[in-house]
């Protein structure tokens, strides 16, 4: 976890990933009084206020800053992007760090949406960030300082691990890996315990036990220096249970296949979301006249 962590910031989005992030920042220290959150739904707005006395907006007329933030941290989705950058071209300062976590949208399309020199870092966290336990990516602009990299890093810190990168394309992969990732853990309890119920056990024990022995697992490989190959290796005895199990699931490295299938489409699509952006953000530049 990260120390304290000083304002004032501005989230832009209050769903799931962005209050993630705005408890793990109040958790860190960061004083609610400089924390403020737009967020346009009027129900997340309200389950926002239990975070105490932060500022909470419509929109970006409605806050009353006294001047630029220290980190403007973009927690939206990318599609709404074009609509949301123009909103908060004019409202950064030059030393004001803009960090984003929109999966595909490029550092270039951020950059050409804000001043010249404005600090840029691009971030991919995963949902496991609500409970701390989150792991997240980041890359900076050639602009971002050293200063501004150490307050992204703080911001994401306070949810989790961190890791740079400094090619941007390999975002992606981070994206289909880690950002997408905790979707494939849960599909695979929800499919052991339909696989357990058709066999025949209740399926309200299959999805207590499906869910107890991925959490478990998922724990003990935190907290163990082992690498998987050497875990799964110390529950697989030969011509055992597990042993049995994993010839079918290894076989024509079937499992690896399809994994590497489902990274190389999640991957795609953000590439896809990523030309989107763009195209939207250039178009909405055009249609402002800028």
């Amino acid at each position: 976890m990260s120390g304290p962590i000083a304002g004032p910031i501005q989230l832009v989005g209050g769903g799931k990933m962005g209050g993630a992030l705005a408890r793990g920042w109040l958790a860190a220290g960061l004083a609610p009084a400089e924390l403020s959150i737009v967020e346009p739904a009027p129900e997340r707005r309200a389950a926002l206020a239990a975070l105490g006395p932060v500022a909470l907006a419509a929109s970006p007329a409605e806050l009353h800053a006294p001047g630029p933030p220290r980190a403007l941290v973009l927690a939206v989705k990318p599609q709404t992007m074009p609509a949301v950058l123009p909103e908060w071209a004019g409202r950064v300062g030059s030393d004001t760090l803009v960090l984003s976590i929109a999966a595909g949208v490029r550092l270039a399309t951020l950059s050409a949406a804000f001043p010249a020199g404005t600090g840029i870092v691009r971030a991919m966290p995963n949902t496991p960030a609500a409970i701390g336990r989150g792991a997240s990516v980041l890359v900076a602009g050639p602009s971002a300082t050293a200063a501004q990299r150490a307050l992204a890093e703080a911001l994401l810190a306070a949810v989790g691990e961190v890791h740079w990168i400094e090619d941007e394309e390999l975002m992606h992969l981070v994206t289909a890996l880690s950002g997408s990732g905790p979707a494939y853990v849960f599909y695979l309890v929800e499919a052991l315990a339909e696989a357990a119920a058709e066999l025949g056990l209740p399926a309200p024990l299959a999805g207590r036990l499906a869910r107890a022995t991925v959490a478990g697992a998922g724990e003990l490989l935190r907290q163990s220096p082992a690498e998987p190959a050497a875990l799964r290796a110390e529950v697989t005895s030969p011509g055992g249970t597990t042993a049995a199990a994993l010839a079918v699931l290894m076989a024509a490295e079937a499992w690896p296949r399809s994994l590497r299938a489902a990274l190389e489409a999640a991957a795609r699509r953000s590439r896809e979301l990523a030309a989107a952006a763009e195209a939207g953000v250039s178009g909405a530049r055009a249609h402002g006249g800028a």
